[in-house]
């Protein structure tokens, strides 16, 4: 492995009216688990795209265990596990099929993939509505299958867009408990939310990004003693100027 899981640097992405991620740089660790927070159009999502493959960086660049994101992008792919903010997946499928599918898809070995299934229902609490068909799905229903569909294929890294939205607060925390575990592990994950509280429980470190740009960059307890604050969602109302109900 590379000394960095992630490392950005000077990364900008522009489209046709708009700069969306602008001279971006981060290094990520082995084993951390990283929140980038900021308001709706902040440029989370992009960031997570280019790291995905999915997009291609207008300027600089980033590399995923030393593999270029636009390069080696074949490479990139065999380490990450992706869960995005709109979900991909089929609605004529049960939630176990959709997650065998991608592991299928990933090669990885049928008896290991049904035990790893299984486990995994039961650390989201999904094991009872695992065999119902997902287009009957409540919204957090969704977004817990979609987390167990990225992270099927035990990725070296996860990047995850908002994985726990309209979850309630018990699959939430098992969310939680579940990507506690997986850093235990030495796994990456990159998180984006709009939720501080999450953020502030489960994150190594955080990220503040606001029209492209990283303005702030640590701990939540570092963050909120320099800012002298109780609480992560007042830094952010510090640092970006905006109310969380603004940002979501």
């Amino acid at each position: 492995m590379s000394e960095h899981a992630i490392k950005i640097e000077n990364l900008t992405k522009r489209f046709e009216d708009i700069t969306a991620v602008d001279g971006f740089n981060l290094e990520i660790g082995w084993g951390e688990l990283f929140g980038l927070l900021g308001p709706n159009g902040a440029g989370k999502t992009t960031v997570i795209n280019i790291l995905s493959t999915l997009l291609e960086p207008t300027d600089g660049g980033a590399v995923v265990d030393g593999h270029d994101v636009v390069h080696d992008a074949d490479a990139v792919r065999e380490i990450i596990g992706v869960c995005p903010q709109e979900p991909a997946f089929y609605g004529h499928l049960t939630g176990r099929e959709n997650i065998e599918l991608f592991g299928n898809l990933h090669e990885v070995p049928k008896d290991l993939l049904k035990a790893r299934v299984e486990t995994m229902l039961k650390k989201i609490g999904m094991e009872e509505d695992a065999d119902r068909r997902s287009g009957t799905y409540s919204v957090g229903m969704i977004r817990r299958v979609s987390t167990v569909m990225a992270l099927v294929s035990d990725p070296r890294v996860a990047l995850l867009d908002e994985p726990t939205v309209a979850m309630d607060p018990i699959s939430r925390r098992a969310v939680w408990d579940f990507l506690r575990e997986l850093k235990d592990k030495g796994k990456t994950i990159i998180l984006t939310t709009h939720y501080m509280e999450e953020a502030e429980e489960i994150c190594d470190r955080v990220g503040i990004i606001d029209q492209g740009k990283l303005l702030s960059l640590g701990s939540p307890m570092e963050l909120m003693e320099q800012h002298s604050v109780e609480n992560l969602e007042e830094v952010f109302i510090k640092i970006t100027g905006k109310k969380l109900r603004e940002g979501v």
